[in-house]
């Protein structure tokens, strides 16, 4: 699934996998999503690093008023496809997440999903992503668990790049974190591959 997507390398690379096929996962909401956002009253989303836009359709689809950020121009043209397709709108922005710097205060929730940046790049984005909450707001991060490389299933092989619930709320100081844990999801062939989740909240 998705590896460290910032830097113009990188950006390429993306740009060619999303070429290579309609989508490069799936068209429907990652399932981790849909359950930890049931509940929220909509109001305005940051979907950073959003790929072809699968989350920040759902959410606009739930009558968020949804920003979608990622370095990938094909990407986000798979994305804006794909909103129009199923009648809503979203506010696309190209950006580098290193340099991106968030509107402070702005958001009611910010999902980062399956961001997987070696640890000083993740120490830049996930503070800033918080600096982006409302007061009250929900940050959502999600991604492939330091454990999944010897006793889960597919993700990157890559240390470097994978985390724990842990070291993601080491880097949320100024939030209450909900929750912060390791989950399973079923991946082909019965086997399950290991996430790390952590949902945190701006006092």
């Amino acid at each position: 699934m998705t590896i460290s997507r910032c830097g113009a390398g990188r950006r390429e690379d993306w740009n060619r996998r999303y070429s290579e096929t309609e989508f490069l996962w799936s068209a429907e909401p990652n399932r981790f999503l849909v359950s930890e956002v049931a509940g929220l009253p909509p109001g305005r989303a940051l979907d950073l690093a959003c790929g072809e836009g699968r989350n920040a359709v759902w959410l606009a689809g739930q009558g968020w008023q949804v920003t979608g950020v990622d370095f990938a121009e094909v990407g986000l043209a798979r994305a804006a496809e794909l909103a129009r397709d199923r009648g809503v709108d979203v506010d696309w922005l190209r950006a580098d997440l290193i340099e991106y710097p968030s509107p402070a205060g702005a958001f009611d929730l910010v999902c980062v999903l399956y961001l997987q940046l070696p640890a000083e790049e993740l120490a830049i984005v996930l503070p800033r992503a918080a600096e982006a909450l409302a007061p009250g707001g929900t940050l959502l991060v999600l991604g492939h668990d330091l454990t999944n490389l010897e006793e889960g299933h597919g993700g990157p092989r890559n240390p470097a790049v994978l985390f724990t619930p842990e070291d993601v709320a080491a880097l949320l100081p100024e939030l209450v974190v909900e929750r912060a844990e390791r989950v399973g999801r079923p991946v082909e062939g019965g086997a399950v591959a290991i996430d790390a989740l952590v949902r945190a909240r701006m006092p």
